[in-house]
């Protein structure tokens, strides 16, 4: 009998995890209390979601649905009172568009989805309570429309019950983010006027006195339009007032959002969201495992949301099926879960606090409590944030924000030391191997040295599927660590900072067969350049030449 798996939420990030799950075979259980389709805000995707949407098997329905290809964002933020576009292509070759996507539609794909690969879907019911006891016991109790109150046992429990959050708030685990305590008010319109080609696809993004706007298009000439202000002092607004009259008001002061809107018709009631930044205590507990919204959720800036539900649910997914299996994997792999899902939620919400601090079209108490929350101070080195940001590739469009603001100097000091750095090194190495050939001989004879502080582990590593046992390699700027191969690590373990690369691989190679050494030689001697690129490697001895 196949161990059985409860998720809770059917939307983008419970549905990915109970497909994942019914794949590797086990007995899948998904209880949403809302029926399909339904109204949900977040319609802007991100390209890093692309490959999971592929791997989840959806990407060709969703391309024939007619969503509104999404090639970037064009904003009013930052120095320049005039828009300014960018656009995916410029960093991400593989994945150049997203898609604004109907969410009552998408979401709805993807529960279909999950149905398809084996999970029983029960929807309009909603989970009212859950029992986790000392024995291990896991069972959650179910209410809906066709009869009494049921329990069903579970072997593990996924959360994806989103901003309700129902075991973070059962079990105390929620601490709000007190930079980001906004409210939203959204609704949506109808004949909107788009963006000029070729961003007529783009989210466009608006700061004005009182915070920001966003209105993103989406199919049959419908545009989704928010508006971002600060929570107290938009309760007090809309204590004040209707929601709809308060809605108006803000999208009046804006100046290019209120003339797209000027040919259109509201077509539903505006809906507020508040205090919507918030993470989670603990991650993963005895049986149960947080997943997207249920866990954290960021300022929506950078249209995050479902990127991050998507991302965090492979990563469940492939933690449920570790621990179920493994049962030496259930600790330290949870360790990793939180690790990776944090690492990515971290570097959304601190480049989102450096936007708001970085803008300057607008002057108010907005705007200026931003900017003092996030003074200088608050964000000076943290070398480990930085090192991480540096020399990678956006998931969206959130380095922006390094060019377009005013980010306080010694972050964008500390990111453009980082990147100089790592640009320098590979310079080194470039040269180096444009010197090396025919026979290798200048770098076989280079003296590598690991940099102060690093260190190799055995610790799980995200496989096909499920988590692994592996080596990560860490520094002091880089904790979270890389995952490398065995044999990279047999390697990195042997330098000493006295003995040659021809020795190391010889000693590493010894017994193997000259055809294979051949073969193998040159995945480790590039392994090196990249373990020097990301500063593992402190340098190379005397016989590096100069760039």
């Amino acid at each position: 009998m196949s161990d059985s798996i409860i998720v809770i939420g059917g939307g983008p990030g419970g549905s990915t995890a109970a497909t994942l799950l019914a794949r590797q075979g086990f007995d899948v259980t998904l209880f949403e209390r809302e029926v399909f389709p339904r109204e949900h805000v977040g319609e802007s995707l991100l390209p890093a979601s692309i490959p999971i949407l592929e791997t989840l098997g959806v990407i060709d329905e969703i391309e024939a649905a007619g969503f509104t290809p999404k090639y970037g964002a064009t904003m009013v933020w930052g120095r320049d009172p005039e828009p300014w576009s960018w656009h995916f292509a410029e960093t991400n070759a593989s994945y150049p568009h997203a898609y604004q996507v109907w969410r009552p539609t998408f979401d709805h794909m993807l529960l279909r989805n999950a149905e398809r690969n084996g999970v029983s879907v029960h929807q309009g019911s909603r989970v009212v309570d859950v029992s986790l006891d000392e024995t291990g016991a896991k069972s959650v109790t179910v209410e809906s429309a066709s009869g009494e109150p049921q329990a069903h046992a579970a072997d593990w429990i996924v959360d994806a019950s989103g901003q309700n959050g129902f075991l973070a708030r059962r079990l105390d685990l929620r601490v709000n983010d007190e930079f980001f305590r906004n409210l939203a008010v959204y609704s949506y319109f109808r004949g909107a006027d788009r963006l000029p080609e070729p961003d007529a696809g783009n989210i466009f993004i608006e700061a004005y006195e009182h915070g920001w706007s966003w209105a993103i298009p989406l199919p049959d000439d419908i545009m989704s339009v928010g508006v971002v202000v600060d929570a107290a002092w938009g309760g007090a607004q809309l204590g004040d007032a209707p929601t709809k009259d308060f809605y108006r008001r803000q999208l009046a002061m804006t100046q290019r959002t209120a003339e797209m809107l000027k040919p259109a018709e509201i077509i539903d009631a505006p809906r507020v969201i508040r205090d919507w930044s918030y993470t989670s205590q603990r991650l993963v507990g005895d049986g149960y495992i947080l997943v997207g919204d249920a866990a954290c959720f960021i300022d929506p800036l950078f249209s995050s949301g479902v990127h991050l539900a998507l991302s965090s649910a492979v990563l469940a997914s492939a933690y449920v099926t570790s621990a179920l299996r493994d049962p030496e994997m259930r600790e330290p792999a949870a360790e990793v879960y939180t690790q990776l899902y944090m690492q990515q939620y971290h570097q959304f919400r601190e480049m989102a606090a450096l936007f708001y601090a970085s803008n300057r079209t607008s002057d108010s108490y907005f705007w200026e409590a931003r900017r003092m929350t996030q003074s200088s101070d608050d964000v000076s080195p943290r070398e480990a944030f930085i090192a991480a940001v540096a020399g990678q590739p956006p998931q969206g469009y959130e380095r922006v924000v390094l060019e377009r603001g005013e980010a306080p100097p010694d972050f964008v000091e500390g990111v453009a030391a980082v990147e100089s750095e790592r640009a320098e090194r590979d310079a080194r190495m470039a040269k180096l191997i444009d010197s090396a050939w025919p026979d290798r001989s200048p770098m076989l004879d280079a003296v590598p040295t690991l940099a102060p502080g690093v260190t190799l582990a055995r610790k799980p590593v995200i496989g096909d599927g499920q988590f692994e046992w592996g080596a990560v390699i860490s520094s002091p700027t880089r904790p979270q660590g890389a995952p490398i191969s065995m044999l990279i690590a047999a390697l990195a373990t042997k330098i000493d900072g006295q003995r040659s690369v021809r020795d190391l691989v010889n000693d590493l190679l010894e017994g193997v067969e000259p055809r294979q050494r051949a073969q193998l030689l040159p995945g480790l001697l590039t392994a090196l350049r990249v373990l020097y690129v990301d500063g593992m490697i402190a340098h190379w001895g005397t016989e590096f030449p100069p760039p």
